[in-house]
Order: C-alpha cells, then structure tokens, then sequence
C-alpha cells in the first residue's frame, strides 16, 4: 500500500512538471480550464458555472409633467383630458403612441427625445412638439373649448331628460345641419371646441322638434334650455266615451295632408305630439274608425275614437 502511494504521488508530480515546460516553450499556447469543485461524499467532481456578463446598464429617463389651461383666460382644465404622447420615427412613418393617461396633471417616465403631445377635451384637442431633456420638462398645452349643457321644456315645466334627445351640428356653408357633431341626451356635458353651433332637440319620437343656435366659449360653460310646444296624447279605440279600451287596436296619426306623423298598436298607447291638428285612424278587426284631433301645448290628455 505504501509502495503504491509513492508511486500515485511521483506520477502527479510528473504530469505538473510536464504541464509547466509545455507553457514555457515558444508558440505554445494552453488552455484556460475551470477548476472542478468537489462533489458529494462518494461522488465525482463537478465543474464550477462560468462567470455571467454583468447586465447592461438600462437607459436613463426622464420626467415629463404635463398640464392643459382654457386658451382665452388660462384656467387649468381639471377634468375630461386624455393624453396621448407619441414618438416620431426617423423612416418617416406615421408617430406611434407610446404612453397615455387620462389624469388632468400626468407625469410621465421617457427617454429623452423629441415628443409629440396630444391632450383631448371632449371634441376639442391641442398638440405640441416638444424636446424632452435628460433634466427632464414641465409644459402645458392651451386649449380652445368649452362645454355645452342641454335641456327642454314645455312652458315653465322641465321636461325629463330621458325623454328628450339632441343633435349638434357645425353649421357649413349656409347649411345649419352642415356636419353632425354627435348625439346626446337631456342633462348631459359635451365638451366642444370654441365656436357656433346649431342644435335640434328632439321630445318623444315623433315631431315635437325644436332648433336652436348656441355659441359655446372657451373655458365656460352653455347652459342652453330649448323650448318646446307640444304634449303627451293616449289613444284609444271605445265603444262609449270613456268606456274600455279595445286590445290590440292599430292606430294611425296623420296630418289633415295625409301624411303619417306615428303609428302604435296596444289598448291605450301614448304619443308625444307638437301642437296641431291631426286625424286619428283605428283599425279593430278589420273596421276602420277615425276622428280629428287638435293638441294643445302642454296640454296632456286621452283621445278616444268611437268604434261606431
């Protein structure tokens, strides 16, 4: 045993002296190895992990904060923006969008670079090009809008919101109704740009039409009231005045023209009608009754025709 360790120690000396003399001689090179890291009790030896490169640094960025103001008195607008912030591209495609917030005072985290900010209000917007710095920026955009605020009515009465409708238009070339803006409901905020518009107020569905023009102003708000001439009419098809109405009866209402204002089918359905003359046509198993009718404005009332 011992003859035998002398000997494994002499080999190993060998192969280390033999190792140093082949780095020694010209034009020689030898390979960097890794040394091994012992395993468990028993097992073979297991080669350490190479060093891993140390990430990259990650790019530096920037604050952008961001305000908007009313153009005309430089109000800050508090509510209602959204952002949009977008990057030119050098092959000159269109900007792409690469951040957004809806918050009134934004502050955003970018690169340094040239920017394009875009900052809604409804239907009214403001762009800006600006150059963001590694030191950061604080800019505002001016924006020429206002707010618009509709309602309707039937003398002093307030008529509820969810019976009324509107239209806005922009107004083009002598044409009132030039270019529909949107559509909106009794009670409701539009935010449009400053300017002229023209407004058709719908009450019901049928013909109780109002229009007015309406001019909106940076940084307030229009509260504007359209007034309507018209009532809520129920029809009915009886055998005797204030008798019970037939199911199922099919009502016609025309102008004394002859042209067809609305038509509804039930036992008693209710229309909302301007004020005027009209005619009443009711079919019931195939008889036809009618009647003349005139509606008063304001005045809501029951319009029967007799089955006779």
């Amino acid at each position: 045993m011992f003859e035998f360790d002398r000997f494994e120690g002499r080999r190993g000396l060998a192969a280390g002296v033999l190792a140093s003399m082949l780095a020694l001689l010209p034009g020689q090179s030898v390979a960097q190895t890794v040394p091994a890291t012992p395993g468990p009790a028993g097992g073979p030896a297991t080669e350490a992990a190479p060093t891993q490169p140390a990430p990259a640094p990650a790019a530096s960025l920037a604050s952008l904060r961001l305000a908007a103001q009313f153009a005309n008195d430089r109000k800050p607008i508090r509510s209602g923006l959204v952002w949009r912030i977008l990057s030119e591209t050098a092959d000159g495609s269109p900007p792409r969008i690469v951040a957004r917030s809806s918050d009134a005072e934004p502050v955003f985290a970018l690169e340094p670079g040239t920017y394009l900010l875009h900052a809604a209000y409804g239907f009214a917007s403001g762009t800006k090009r600006i150059t963001l710095g590694a030191q950061g920026l604080r800019d505002q955009l001016a924006i020429s809008a206002g707010g618009l605020s509709l309602a309707g009515s039937i003398g002093d009465a307030p008529i509820a919101p969810a019976q009324l409708s509107f239209q806005v238009f922009v107004p083009l070339q002598g044409n009132s109704e030039g270019r529909l803006v949107t559509n909106a409901r009794g009670s409701e905020l539009i935010r449009l740009p400053e300017g002229t518009y023209h407004v058709v107020s719908t009450y019901g569905d049928s013909n109780a039409i109002q229009r007015a023009d309406v001019k909106v102003e940076s940084g307030r708000i229009t509260d504007a009231t359209l007034h309507h001439r018209a009532a809520r009419v129920t029809l009915k098809l009886v055998a005797a005045a204030g008798g019970e109405a037939f199911a199922g009866t099919a009502f016609s209402v025309l102008t004394p023209g002859g042209d067809v204002i609305r038509e509804a089918i039930g036992a008693f359905p209710q229309v909302i009608l301007a004020e005027g003359d009209y005619v009443l046509i009711a079919r019931q198993e195939g008889q036809v009754y009618s009647r003349d009718f005139k509606v008063e404005s304001g005045l809501d009332r029951d319009i029967e025709v007799l089955a006779r």
